[in-house]
């Protein structure tokens, strides 16, 4: 989550001291509202984080913009953000390293395109910020004004927000392990695993209990899994079930996640059944 792009920050705040000055000074002038809509935002529908490496999220949509606006001036800056709470006030905002790059596509419209960036081994993230977001993009001119000391009366700034949505979800992993290998036909088959999730708290991964998970098996030499059976993890994510030994084949779990947790499958664990 990187600090928000200098220029909006700057704007907004601004803006809210317009309402805040005292009586008795005269308000700051504030950014005028531009002449620019966004839409068609498009982003993944879901962004699993882990524990350390930083994370990057594609987004694109159209910006729009009257005669008046100079969409292509070197001081004009777009870009999209996460948020929750409300737009003018938000709880929470996931960023990007960079502006986004906009591309001419007609004499009114640009099209844009960036990433937001989630850096989780730099504790920009709790576990209770996994879940649903809401998607903002924002546009800033400066049009000509010293950024480090513009007349913000002159400086046009819009925002927009609810144009998407997106979940960041903890990354989850699940392993597997069938034994004994080999197995002699008839007998019984004990199939392990464990699930954890990423905690952003503590950069570490944990067991996650209380979850479903199906064990699936393929035939040797077949790509089609099927569901065997539905286990449930215990307290630690261990998980420990049987089967009977028949035909070669492999076994893994699968997780469907919920709504802070990525889906996730397990390696495969081939036996041989002699």
């Amino acid at each position: 989550m990187r600090i928000r792009a200098t220029v909006a920050a700057v704007t907004g705040a601004l803006a809210l001291s317009a309402f805040t000055a005292p009586a008795a000074h005269a308000a700051p002038a504030t950014p005028y509202t531009m002449n620019v809509s966004f839409s068609n935002l498009k982003i993944a529908s879901s962004i699993k984080v882990g524990t350390t490496n930083k994370v990057s999220a594609t987004y694109s949509y159209t910006l729009t913009h009257g005669s008046d606006v100079n969409a292509t001036a070197a001081d004009f800056y777009s870009d999209a953000y996460l948020y929750r709470g409300s737009l003018d006030d938000p709880t929470a905002t996931v960023e990007g390293d960079d502006f986004a790059t906009c591309k001419v596509t007609t004499s009114t419209t640009l099209t844009c395109t960036g990433t937001v960036d989630v850096y989780p081994a730099e504790g920009e993230l709790t576990s209770s910020d996994a879940g649903k977001w809401s998607v903002a993009a924002e546009a800033t001119a400066f049009n000509g004004q010293n950024p480090s000391s513009p007349d913000y009366s002159k400086v046009g700034f819009k925002d927009a927000g609810g144009l998407a949505t997106t979940s960041l979800l903890r990354y989850s992993k699940l392993t597997t392990n069938a034994s004994p290998e080999p197995v002699a036909k008839g007998k019984t088959i004990t199939v392990t695993g464990t699930l954890t999730r990423a905690s952003w708290d503590y950069n570490k991964y944990y067991g996650y209990g209380a979850q479903s998970v199906k064990l699936q098996f393929a035939k040797k030499g077949s790509s089609t899994y099927t569901t065997l059976k539905t286990v449930t993890t215990d307290y630690y994510g261990k998980l420990k079930t049987t089967v009977t030994a028949s035909v070669d084949g492999s076994y893994r779990y699968v997780y469907a996640g919920v709504s802070t947790t990525a889906a996730v499958t397990s390696a495969a664990d081939a036996v041989d059944v002699q």
